[in-house]
């Protein structure tokens, strides 16, 4: 009750909660009176939504999994599903068995994109699956780079759908003018692939009927993510692939409920399904929710942490979530949370972020699983379809609660009469009601009752007949070349997940590429130069601190290097964020080798 309100963070993460159960935080948060509450689902993703909404009106993928199969092309751009999304291999296999070509652009080549083995079926899992058909080994950032090359191309040959950009898009002239005037050499530089190696890529997707391109956050956890998703953007709208089937945009989700995470209004700078933070807005809420939502933009989970560490939060609610290690720079996040008067811990599993020492309070609020919630739950997939999955009986743990009750009852805690009338409800099917009525494009939610109920919003394809934007139309975006200058003797250094699921570490070594969590990828051409074999031990450092792994030789671009995620987060900077609020999970480091020598590139 002291606490200011706008000193009051909330964050939401993505382990199997269920929309009703976001739905409710977030309802909560605002009832308390703070707009600064996020989800995992933007620190994966905010990038892709900000440059969808921006460019095509949805900040969600236009196509299905389905269309996968029978597409001429889909091109993979900082994603690997083989070890992120298994499940959707399924349909990769299927897509191959129709001929489809694959292309992967990525600076590693991921052994788990080269071939895979998909459990689901049969011939594959016994005899494996060639899934890419071509690598295009790009620096890492130089996505843009290589899409304006690219596009450069398509306009030279005559490979863009004119009748498509003119009838349905905006700012074409602006785009064209300044691929065109890009020099070769800049693209070559900035993409770290040659004139002819783009061309390559350009002459399959410009003659391609349909093409769909996936991205995760190889292209979204960067300080210009939302620029690389509107370069992808650029591509696609060059030659009019979005709004048929086989066509499309889609960015990746990792995990099963993210995507109804943030249309469930857990964001900062947006209420239920991206209905910005307004007074209008709060106005119209505020008819069906009982109470005024506060009006003013809140901080997204990277901006909360920092102005923990400057003393600006007091209080923060984490539900589920694992910040002092999954976050850059973790000593300053444990400053941060050091630094909090409250921190309540809402989980169903015990995390280090817990045990930070806290300025006061710390409480722990045990949770139940969404399998045991009261009236079941939904969540929402990539392909924007909403599955009701039921209550499974069975004994429960005293001291649990629902996900979604934990927050309402602090609320009628805190103040009864006003709660109850805005928090009626008696288990998840109340909710569904009232999202029904709040949000319609997830009208149908309350019908769905049995295991396997399920809905698609907007249907298999969005953008049929017009993008979603005020003007009904496509918008090319401008975007520059981004000035990442790597000082003589240094890398580039990204993140990688191995055998994991967020920061829970299930193997010691990634079964698809081979690595130990302390191992650091580094290409041929690097090791030899530095006098270096596989399995030697070098410090990783730079001025925020060092890791200590050893050499790994493999497929990876000259000048980039590759380590695991959480545990490489000690040389990732904090405050370097996209627009959105997304850290930028890269680094420059340089390489100590033997006798801890610095041995960097020449």
């Amino acid at each position: 009750r002291g606490t200011d309100s706008r000193r009051l963070g909330w964050y939401i993460t993505s382990r199997g909660l269920t929309n009703e159960a976001y739905y409710a935080h977030q309802k909560v948060a605002r009832f308390i009176g703070t707009n600064h509450v996020d989800t995992s689902a933007r620190i994966c993703h905010a990038p892709s939504t900000a440059a969808l909404s921006a460019t095509v009106g949805c900040a969600a993928t236009t196509c299905s999994y389905s269309d996968w199969i029978g597409a001429d092309l889909i091109v993979f751009v900082g994603s690997n599903v083989a070890n992120n999304q298994p499940v959707a291999t399924k349909y990769l296999f299927y897509a191959k068995q129709a001929g489809t070509k694959v292309f992967v652009v990525n600076p590693y080549l991921e052994p788990g994109m080269e071939r895979y083995w998909v459990p689901s079926v049969t011939e594959s899992a016994l005899c494996g699956t060639r899934i890419a058909d071509d690598f295009f080994q790009i620096h890492l950032g130089g996505d843009i780079a290589f899409f304006h090359g690219v596009i450069k191309h398509l306009i030279e040959n005559g490979w863009v759908d004119n009748d498509f950009i003119d009838r349905r898009t905006a700012g074409w002239s602006e785009l064209k003018s300044r691929v065109v005037s890009l020099s070769w050499a800049d693209l070559e530089r900035g993409s770290g692939l040659s004139r002819s190696e783009m061309f390559r890529f350009a002459e399959a997707f410009g003659k391609a009927r349909h093409a769909i391109v996936v991205w995760s956050m190889g292209i979204t956890q960067h300080r210009y993510g939302s620029d690389n998703v509107r370069a992808i953007v650029n591509l696609q709208l060059c030659k009019g692939n979005i709004g048929r089937e086989h066509t499309g945009l889609m960015p990746i989700r990792g995990h099963s409920g993210v995507q109804g995470g943030a249309e469930m209004g857990a964001q900062p700078g947006a209420y239920v399904m991206g209905s910005a933070v307004t007074e209008e807005n709060a106005k119209k809420l505020a008819e069906i929710w009982g109470f005024e939502a506060p009006a003013w933009k809140g901080l997204s989970a990277a901006h909360m942490v920092l102005a923990a560490e400057r003393g600006e939060i007091d209080a923060l609610w984490q539900t589920g979530g694992n910040f002092k290690q999954t976050l850059p720079e973790p000593e300053l996040v444990d400053r941060a949370l050091g630094n909090l008067k409250l921190r309540i811990h809402q989980d169903i599993v015990v995390n280090p972020t817990m045990l930070v020492d806290p300025a006061d309070t710390v409480v722990l609020l045990p949770s139940r699983t969404r399998y045991e919630q009261r009236g079941g739950g939904t969540e929402t997939s990539t392909e924007r379809r909403t599955i009701y999955s039921p209550e499974i009986p069975g004994p429960r743990i005293a001291e649990t609660k629902d996900e979604w009750e934990i927050p309402v009852l602090v609320a009628r805690a805190l103040d009864g009469q006003r709660a109850e009338a805005s928090f009626p409800w008696k288990d998840t099917q109340d909710i569904r009601e009232e999202i029904d009525r709040v949000c319609p494009t997830y009208r149908g939610i309350s019908g769905l009752r049995k295991k396997g109920d399920n809905f698609q919003y907007g249907g298999p394809t969005l953008l049929v007949d017009r993008c979603l934007t005020p003007d009904g139309k496509g918008h090319f975006s401008v975007v520059e070349l981004p000035e990442d200058h790597v000082p003589p003797g240094r890398f580039l250094l990204s993140t990688r997940r191995g055998k994991q699921f967020n920061s829970i570490v299930h193997a010691e070594r990634d079964p698809l590429t081979g690595a130990g969590r302390g191992d650091v990828l580094m290409s041929a051409e690097d090791a030899g130069r530095l006098g270096l074999r596989s399995g030697d031990a070098i410090l990783v450092r730079n001025e925020l601190g060092e890791f200590r792994g050893r050499v790994r030789i493999d497929r990876i671009k000259p000048g980039c290097l590759q380590a695991h995620w959480p545990e490489i987060n000690v040389l990732i900077p904090a405050g370097r964020l996209d627009p959105s609020g997304v850290p930028d999970y890269n680094a420059t480091v340089e390489v100590v080798g033997a006798g801890w020598e610095c041995v960097g590139r020449d």
